[in-house]
């Protein structure tokens, strides 16, 4: 599956795409809608109950063809989620653990080919339905819990097969992020409404 920020300075590929080698899901929760809201890529990247599409998968499957040096990262919160976007447009793009000793890396679907979207077939499901905006009887829910089991099993093998050390987002012999994250501002969060 082939992704690229909106102006196409950040691109590159997930290998093996499909629902089995990762979960594709819908998150409304507010950390989430947050971010795209923070860049203004609403129109490009939140659905009409305020859900982001997501991929999540093991984090050595994704290569970046090109833009690296653009890739910044954001903490929401003092939460452990890295929040990855192209500093070139402001288009997020990835959500990761604070450091690479947790695998993963989950993929904002907004940024990736129809085709690749197409092949990961519908979501799971829906995770924070209670955070979202709109009408949303007809979604399915998906527990934490169960996202956290499937996910279980992919990090220990990134953990055993030495995969997290081959991830483009993180320094191979540290672990720590290729580029220095930064919190979100007491400004930018008193303009989401967060202060």
């Amino acid at each position: 599956m082939n992704f690229a920020c909106e102006c196409g300075a950040v691109a590159g590929t997930i290998d093996k795409a499909t629902s089995v080698e990762g979960d594709h899901v819908v998150c409304h929760c507010r950390d989430c809608r947050d971010l795209v809201r923070h860049f203004g890529k609403e129109a490009r990247i939140l659905d009409a109950n305020g859900g982001t599409a997501l991929y999540q998968s093991r984090c050595a499957r994704m290569h970046l063809d090109r833009g690296k040096e653009m890739l910044a990262g954001l903490h929401m919160t003092d939460g452990p989620t890295l929040r990855w976007y192209a500093k070139c447009c402001g288009t997020p793009m990835f959500n990761a653990y604070k450091n690479g000793r947790i695998p993963y890396i989950t993929t904002l679907l907004a940024n990736c080919d129809q085709a690749g979207r197409n092949a990961l077939g519908a979501p799971l499901g829906h995770l924070f339905l209670d955070e979202a905006t709109g009408d949303t009887s007809g979604l399915r829910p998906l527990s934490m819990g169960r996202l956290m089991r499937r996910f279980f099993r992919r990090m220990i093998r990134d953990i055993v097969s030495g995969d997290r050390r081959r991830s483009e987002l993180y320094d191979a012999a540290t672990l720590e992020p290729i580029a220095k994250p930064r919190h979100l501002s007491e400004a930018e969060q008193h303009a989401l409404g967060r202060a």
